[in-house]
């Protein structure tokens, strides 16, 4: 049998506790591996740190991909690989409630590169009695049949596979009723018979008689296995699709794109108070207090509405927080899921039409230059590069929402940074709006301040992505 997973010399600490010490593992080919023991001996952490999703103080974790190698996933000095095609299932669901359950199975089925048509994604949520609740929402479900659709989500790239792939299952038995126990025990044996492996964390003793391999962890670190014997399964899965092209990033997009069309969080909080800072520029300041304050003044108000809807946390943060949605999302992209998400949560629609319109609120005053037409055409170059503010703003909220309560407060303050490149915007802008545009490239030219701008947003964009897993 060939190897699927193999960690070597592995060593996991939570702050000054050792959780897991110089772990040596490997999943084959064909076989169920049950992790057990009481809470808090680190049978998650092992299952949770195969698929990457913990830093690890020495060590290093592989797995087999596609092309019978095998690749890099995490090690000790933060190297971070992509995982192949696979199964997981959290403690947590990883669910968002606002999914329907067929998207969420054809999400799961395209991330893992398998064919899929609308026969394909009924046949295997009738299996599980879930296709007559396909059109509903999660948010919908009882907590069973919430569970089922997870543990599902977990085994379909396996029984949608030809080729022998690892599935990882954290207490999948929970919150499933007999039938459901028993169909997984059914299902676990049938994958372990197509060559399939399985790792899986439980307190179920029925659960634990479907395995190959018990490692029971102590209350000391230690670890004893037991091996157990069983034939090969002639339960009927459902039928291969064969492969299709891997879209994870896409996949991620898609999902995103669905959650704030269905439920616009995100652009009704950003808008909100965007609208709010215009209609208080529009009611507290007039044609006066502008005369006298001064073209510094009119710029700030022209780009302040569209640098408050940047700097506001994305509502992606809370969708990824709800059942560990986000859990999930990172353990399936990889060290690229920062990055992407970054990107999926900055405000990308109202930067550019709010600048415009403050733009005509304050001339609505009476502000009066020569050269308002020309300014009025070189608006979209602040706006483009409040783009850059708002993935690194965003990045940094996803940094924040990482980290520990003490850890999080600190790395608030980093928001303070982009002042700097809105206070640049602010004085090319002056500048265009005095003297009209020019192309120089001198410290004192707005194009060299509006590149600044962007080289700012960029590097604490760079460092709120890079910098965690470095």
């Amino acid at each position: 049998m060939l190897p699927l997973i193999q960690i070597s010399d592995l060593d996991i600490h939570r702050g000054n506790r050792l959780i897991i010490s110089e772990m040596n593992f490997e999943l084959f080919e064909g076989e169920v591996v049950a992790l057990v023991g009481s809470n808090g001996c680190g049978k998650t952490t092992l299952l949770e740190s195969s698929a990457g999703m913990h830093a690890i103080s020495s060590g290093l974790i592989s797995w087999r991909n596609e092309g019978f190698e095998m690749k890099l996933v995490r090690d000790s000095e933060g190297r971070r690989g992509s995982l192949p095609p696979m199964g997981l299932t959290l403690q947590k669901n990883g669910m968002s409630g606002e999914e329907t359950i067929e998207e969420r199975l054809t999400t799961v089925l395209a991330v893992s590169g398998c064919h899929y048509d609308s026969t394909k994604v009924s046949q295997l949520l009738n299996y599980w009695g879930l296709e007559h609740r396909k059109s509903d929402r999660i948010s919908q479900l009882s907590g069973g049949l919430a569970r089922r659709l997870a543990v599902l989500s977990g085994l379909a790239p396996a029984v949608m596979s030809e080729k022998p792939r690892a599935i990882l299952l954290d207490e999948p038995s929970e919150g499933l009723d007999e039938s459901a126990r028993e169909l997984l025990v059914d299902w676990l044996r049938a994958l372990a018979s197509k060559g399939h492996g399985v790792i899986l964390a439980t307190h179920d003793p029925q659960i634990m008689l479907a395995a190959d391999r018990i490692m029971e962890f102590d209350e000391k670190r230690g670890v004893s296995v037991k091996k157990q014997k069983h034939p090969l399964s002639n339960f009927d899965l459902p039928e291969p699709s064969g492969n299709a092209k891997i879209s994870k990033i896409s996949s991620l997009f898609h999902w995103a794109y669905r959650m704030e069309k269905r439920n616009p969080i995100d652009t009704i909080s950003r808008f909100i108070p965007s609208i709010l800072a215009l209609l208080l520029i529009h009611t507290l300041i007039n044609e006066d207090e502008i005369s006298v304050a001064g073209p510094d003044f009119v710029a700030a108000m022209i780009l302040l509405p569209s640098f408050i809807s940047v700097v506001i946390p994305p509502a992606l943060i809370s969708r990824y927080a709800e059942e560990n949605c986000g859990r999930w999302w990172e353990a399936v992209i990889g060290p690229k899921f920062r990055t992407f998400s970054s990107i999926i949560g900055s405000s990308i629609i109202l930067p550019l039409p709010l600048i415009y319109i403050s733009w005509l609120v304050i001339t609505d005053f009476g502000v009066q230059r020569e050269d308002l037409g020309a300014v009025s055409s070189w608006l979209w170059l602040p706006g483009i590069v409040m783009f850059s503010v708002a993935i690194a703003a965003s990045a940094l909220h996803l940094l924040v929402s990482d980290l520990r309560r003490v850890g999080a407060s600190a790395a608030s303050l980093l928001l303070l940074v982009l002042v700097w490149p809105f206070l640049e915007l602010v004085d090319a802008l002056v500048m265009i709006m005095n003297d009209g545009m020019s192309f120089g490239f001198s410290l004192d030219e707005p194009l060299s301040m509006i590149f600044l701008s962007f080289s700012v947003s960029i590097l604490v964009w760079a460092i709120s992505v890079y910098l965690p897993d470095s």
